[in-house]
């Protein structure tokens, strides 16, 4: 399995919690019929926008965008150097505690 740095993670404009990778692209990761979308401009993995997306919290909709990702055989890994974009502080905690918690 390939691994690949997640260089940001934040909340676009239209409200969807996102994930860009580093390097790796994943223009297919709707076939996973996960909820996951790719963003070929902003080069990131998208979670459904509001309302959608409010029917599960923003860490399970993030667990599900590295488990999509890790379905096309790439698993995506926090780093020191990971941004944060327009993700509040009380869900950045949220997020790092569960990496932690699944050793990501």
């Amino acid at each position: 399995m390939e691994r690949d740095t997640i260089s940001e993670i934040g909340i676009d404009g239209e409200g969807r919690l996102y994930v860009a990778p580093e390097t790796k692209a994943f223009p297919y990761i709707y076939r996973e019929a996960m909820e996951i979308h790719w963003d070929e401009t902003g080069h990131y993995l998208f979670a459904p926008p509001p309302p959608r997306a409010q029917l599960a919290t923003p860490v399970w909709w993030f667990q599900r965008i590295l488990s999509a990702a890790k379905e096309q055989s790439c698993e995506l890994c926090f780093s020191s150097n990971t941004k944060w974009n327009n993700v509040p502080a009380e869900l950045q905690s949220k997020i790092v505690t569960f990496l932690e918690s699944a050793n990501v």
